[in-house]
């Protein structure tokens, strides 16, 4: 579980999050929403550590983050996971050395070790007919793939997926999100995925925060998303013409 509370954060006179609140649950798929600017971004690497908060707190299963020093700080970044949106696969690595990275640069894993968990990450995301391609020889959702083996290559207990279909095609989308769920599920791992896509919010979150003006407006079910009166959560998610027409009639 990760936990934040009261996290406030400017940038010289332009407050960007105002008191956020809110509870990313074990085992659940965690969506954070909201139009750009909304500061889900900021929000974010105040979690992971990037960017240090004015006020306020994140717990990593009640450990206290913020008031870490930067050697227990790096012990729990090795429980965290990241599928960055453009993938940032190192292009002159070949799919296996970069699932291996993690491995090579934080972990006490023999040679032997590392390539039974290469194995492993590769084959858990179905590529496991691909460890010597580049980069530049995969599809988009290929690149995602290994993404998400590279992210999982630690055993995380957290990941964090950056607008994870970004720039893919909807049925490629739909196997990435069936990929995020199950990952999920099966390592018991607390997701957090940052997007703007309603088709993923609607099929792959069990949980749903959503941001406007750096603040919290909304949070709850995937259940009880279609059915809110939250005025600037339904504006935000029936700005399309094919979600208004999925909208329940009162």
């Amino acid at each position: 579980m990760i936990e934040i509370r009261g996290i406030h954060k400017s940038f010289g006179d332009q407050k960007v999050l105002n008191s956020i609140t809110a509870t990313f649950e074990k085992g659940k798929v965690n969506f954070v929403i909201g139009r750009s600017g909304s500061g889900k971004s900021v929000m974010t690497k105040c979690i992971v550590g990037l960017l240090e908060p004015d006020e306020g707190y994140v717990l990593f299963d009640g450990r206290n983050f913020t008031s870490m020093s930067l050697k227990d700080r790096k012990e729990i970044r090795k429980e965290i996971g990241m599928l960055f949106q453009g993938s940032a696969l190192f292009d002159s690595m070949t799919v296996s050395e970069n699932v291996r990275f993690p491995l090579m640069m934080f972990s006490q894993m023999t040679e032997e070790e590392m390539d039974i968990r290469v194995q492993h990450c590769l084959k858990r995301v179905e590529l496991e007919g691909s460890p010597d391609k580049l980069p530049s020889e995969l599809s988009g959702g290929m690149k995602k793939r290994v993404g998400i083996a590279r992210a999982i290559s630690m055993n995380p207990k957290y990941l964090f997926c950056d607008e994870p279909n970004s720039g893919l095609d909807p049925q490629t989308a739909i196997v990435i999100d069936k990929l995020i769920i199950d990952i999920t599920k099966e390592y018991g791992m607390t997701t957090v995925v940052i997007s703007h896509d309603m088709n993923s919010v609607i099929e792959a979150s069990d949980t749903i925060h959503f941001l406007h003006d750096g603040e919290v407006a909304w949070a709850g079910e995937n259940s009880e998303m279609m059915i809110t009166d939250n005025d600037r959560l339904n504006d935000f998610v029936y700005a399309s013409k094919l979600m208004k027409r999925m909208r329940p009639k009162k």
